[in-house]
């Protein structure tokens, strides 16, 4: 009487590791999301860029030039600091850790390069993720440049 049920049981726990095993990792999730901004940046494409971003009032960008809050003032800053595809360059990430923080949210902890013709920025970020109905978004960056631009000295002193 009880060996139908354990044979069930015992299937139904076989069928869900091996379900578990050929669904992707949330941490190849993120790094899509991440290399799709890649992509688009390198394509000239904000927008697309965008995308990877939640699209909320509560999103928050910081960074050398202060504190930014939300999808439509992140949009306009990135127009606003780079206007053209030049100034945007060739943009490689380096995702050195992403930390699963819970199943809905993590931490992107990495750095980046921007390739242009007369300079090659690079600096460090955190991002904090979560995951929405379109997929894992980000609702928190904090971008710092390795090297503090002129204007920001010129405000700090």
């Amino acid at each position: 009487m009880f060996r139908p049920l354990k044979v069930f049981s015992c299937s139904l726990i076989l069928l869900t590791g091996l379900l578990m095993g050929c669904a992707p990792p949330q941490e190849d999730a993120i790094r899509e999301v991440l290399l799709m901004q890649q992509d688009a940046w390198n394509a000239g494409d904000i927008e697309t860029f965008m995308q990877g971003y939640l699209n909320s009032d509560s999103l928050r960008f910081a960074g050398s030039s202060g504190e930014i809050r939300g999808w439509q003032s992140t949009l306009e800053r990135y127009h606003r600091v780079y206007p053209d595809r030049a100034a945007m360059g060739t943009l490689t990430f380096d995702l050195r850790e992403i930390r699963m923080l819970s199943g809905k949210h993590a931490m992107v902890f990495g750095a980046y390069a921007l390739e242009r013709e007369n300079d090659k920025p690079t600096g460090l970020f955190t991002l904090i993720l979560d995951y929405t109905e379109g997929g894992w978004r980000i609702v928190h960056d904090h971008t710092s440049a390795d090297q503090i631009p002129d204007y920001v000295h010129d405000s700090i002193e």
